[in-house]
Formats: structure tokens, C-alpha cells, sequence
């Protein structure tokens, strides 16, 4: 088997801190790879700090750089989609720019990948989050991997080494909300794990809010799995066999027992209840529709201001 070119594709949000570490740390584990030329793809998701001008200096610097800056902020997922477009090599290996994901484990990534593997990703072990936030990652992987179809491997991110033809099928997926470590797992072909250590972020400040973790946590679940819109009917179909015993309770205690069932509280909580779940699922089956929305129209997933490479064949 021939020595595999390496393309590493990195998204970035005002990393400006964390840049020169990142290609300093990310250059030498391509440095001691055999073969070769590999890439390091750096998309530049509408920063507001420096990290753009930052990339593209080191672009011009270095030709195994390409700077890709996006129109504005589209996001992480799309981020990473326009770095998986860009790439030219024969393995792709995404990863964050807060160097939590150690680009020292890419060597062990390859070696999976030369046994025959198209798709090795980390788990995630040892995480160094507060302890309430990582019983929401334990929570939610178990979850959703409950859920979705194709199941998903749990404690598992982006971080990941993906083959040329799985690259291939995740840019002829077409959806526009995109959540990549299930799509990863919906192209199929051999797949397999491995421990990785969580490490701590190297600069700033973590850029993804808890609104955002719970955006892209949605995206998992209504992209890849259709139980909360079926809970809709199971729950309405529980609601409705309550009400039958219920309504032949009553028909039972008026002929047989003469006397009707009382309790206006009992009644107002129920029909409060029942209006809450009513709006609750009224909201999952919105979530589905505005999916359809975002989907109908069409719009591409981001787009390029500028590319920056120092490579002459580009």
C-alpha cells in the first residue's frame, strides 16, 4: 500500500492565540510523515480578530498552507464542510483549532487507516470540561445513539482521519444542516475508534456557547432520527386510552354507583398537561418543517471570500 498524501482540515473562530501553536504543532507531526507533500486547510469561519490575516501569511510562508476565508459566519459545521472541499490529499483528518484534539494522534489514526480502515475517529476519554458539562456529552452520545439511525458511535467528535472515498460521499451529501460525525457514520465503510485523550483548550475562550452545543446537538438528533415526531403519536395515542377508561369510568360510577366523578383542580391540571404536550410536540414537528425550509431553498452551505495558498499548482 502506497504512503497516503495527508490533508489536515481545520475550521477556525477567532483563534487568533491558538493559530501559531496549532501550526507549529500540527507541521511537525506532518514533518516526520513519510510521503508527501501534505496540507494543512484552514477555513476561516467570519473571524473577527486577526486569524484571518494570521492565515494567510502563514499561507504565503509555507505551501503545504491554504487559507480559506468564508463571507461571514456560517458556522462550525460548515466551516469544516468548506475545509473537506478543499482538501487534496489522500486522507483527510478533521480537527479543531483549540488543539483539544492532539494532532500527535495522527500517526496512530494512519496507522488504523493502513490496516484497511476508511473512517478512524477519537473517543473521546478524560474530557477536561466542568463535571455538569460532561454528564451532558455522556447524556446526550448515549441519547442519540439510541435514537438515530445509523447508530452513532458514542464520545465521539469530529476529530477523525476519513478516507478519499469517504470524502467523496459526505460532499455529495447535500443537506444544509449538517452535523458531520453522523454523516461520517452514515457513509459506511469500515469504521473504528480510538482513545483519545480530551485535552484542555491552549488559548481563549471555547467558542461554541451552550446554546450553540445545544443547536448542534438538535441537528444530530433531527437529522438522523425520526423518534421524537413517533413519541408525538405514541403520546396522543396514551392521552386517548386514558380518556376511553376514563370516559367508561364515569359511564360505569353514573349507572352503577349514582354518583359522577368530581374535581375541577384534577381537571385543570390535566387539560394544563395536556396543552403543554400538545405545544411541545407542536414545536418538534416545527423543528422538522423549518429543516424542510432550510433545505427547499436551495442556498449553498457557505461561501469563499478568498483562497491564499503558496502552492504554484493552484
Amino acid at each position: 500500500m502506497s504512503v497516503p498524501r495527508v490533508s489536515v482540515a481545520v475550521a477556525l473562530y477567532n483563534e487568533e492565540e491558538a493559530l501559531p501553536e496549532l501550526l507549529r504543532r500540527v507541521g511537525s507531526v506532518l514533518d516526520a510523515l513519510p510521503g508527501g507533500p501534505h496540507e494543512i486547510v484552514l477555513v476561516d469561519d467570519g473571524s473577527a480578530d486577526r486569524t484571518r490575516p494570521l492565515m494567510e501569511e502563514a499561507a504565503r510562508r509555507d505551501a503545504r498552507i491554504v487559507s480559506v476565508a468564508l463571507s461571514r459566519n456560517f458556522g462550525h459545521q460548515p466551516a469544516l464542510t468548506a475545509a473537506l472541499d478543499h482538501v487534496t490529499g489522500d486522507v483527510v483528518v478533521l480537527m479543531d483549532a483549540d488543539l483539544q484534539d492532539p494532532p500527535e494522534e495522527i500517526p496512530r489514526f494512519l496507522a488504523e487507516h493502513a490496516r484497511g480502515y476508511d473512517v478512524v475517529y477519537a473517543r473521546r476519554e478524560r474530557r477536561k470540561e466542568p463535571l455538569w458539562l460532561r454528564f451532558c456529552y455522556w447524556a446526550y452520545y448515549r441519547m442519540l445513539a439510541r435514537m438515530a439511525k445509523p447508530t452513532l458511535p458514542l464520545d465521539a467528535g469530529d476529530f477523525s482521519l476519513l478516507s478519499r472515498r469517504v470524502v467523496k460521499e459526505l460532499r455529495r451529501a447535500p443537506e444544509r444542516q449538517r452535523y458531520l460525525r453522523g454523516l461520517r457514520a452514515w457513509a459506511g465503510f469500515r469504521q473504528i475508534g480510538i482513545p483519545v485523550e480530551r485535552a484542555s483548550r491552549h488559548a481563549g475562550e471555547s467558542k461554541y456557547s451552550f446554546g450553540r452545543l445545544v443547536e448542534l446537538g438538535l441537528d444530530g438528533i433531527f437529522s438522523f432520527s425520526t423518534v421524537p415526531i413517533r413519541a408525538a403519536a405514541v403520546m396522543g395515542a396514551v392521552a386517548a386510552g386514558l380518556a376511553i377508561l376514563f370516559a367508561l369510568y364515569a359511564i360505569y360510577a353514573k349507572i352503577f354507583l349514582d354518583r359522577s366523578p368530581q374535581g375541577f383542580t384534577a381537571l385543570l391540571v390535566v387539560g394544563t398537561f395536556l396543552a403543554g404536550v400538545l405545544l411541545f410536540f407542536l414545536g418538534v414537528i416545527g423543528e422538522y418543517v423549518g429543516r424542510i425550509y432550510q433545505e427547499v431553498k436551495g442556498r449553498p452551505v457557505y461561501v469563499v471570500d478568498a483562497v491564499v495558498t503558496g502552492r504554484k499548482d493552484l
